[in-house]
């Protein structure tokens, strides 16, 4: 019987067999893994779901509120490389003040993994989000 960091490890490791192989839909993990469940909906619930890659969920670099701006920006471009929410729509969505949005946005923009290109007074900007950043 294996105790302490190894067996975590180990469970771990298990756990996380084949995920590396590549992009999965939900639907097949859900059947592989009994171990999730998603209730009251099916896979693509009516609210839909926002995917997240491991590599920004794993940075060191980036804060928590970081991280939650770059999924919510990535749920706003579902079918496209870029989105134009506002800042107050940000915030409102991710329960933070629009300071704290334009915060995170340039910690975002600093490391390369958000472009921001600027239209003007009253109108939102267009974010273009990188999924391979510069100094990450």
């Amino acid at each position: 019987m294996q105790t302490g960091d190894k067996c975590r490890r180990d469970l771990r490791r298990a756990y996380n067999a084949g995920m590396e192989r590549g992009p999965h839909a939900i639907g097949d993990i859900l059947k592989e893994r009994q171990n999730i469940i998603l209730k009251g909906a099916d896979a693509a619930t009516r609210g839909g779901f926002t995917q997240v890659p491991n590599f920004l969920l794993r940075s060191q670099k980036l804060s928590a509120g970081d991280k939650m701006t770059f999924a919510m920006l990535l749920s706003y471009a579902w079918q496209n490389d870029f989105c134009f929410p506002g800042q107050d729509r940000l915030a409102e969505d991710l329960g933070l003040s629009t300071r704290s949005v334009r915060t995170h946005l340039k910690a975002l923009e600093a490391i390369g993994l958000l472009s921001i290109q600027r239209r003007g007074q009253g109108k939102t900007n267009i974010y273009e989000l990188n999924l391979t950043p510069r100094r990450l």
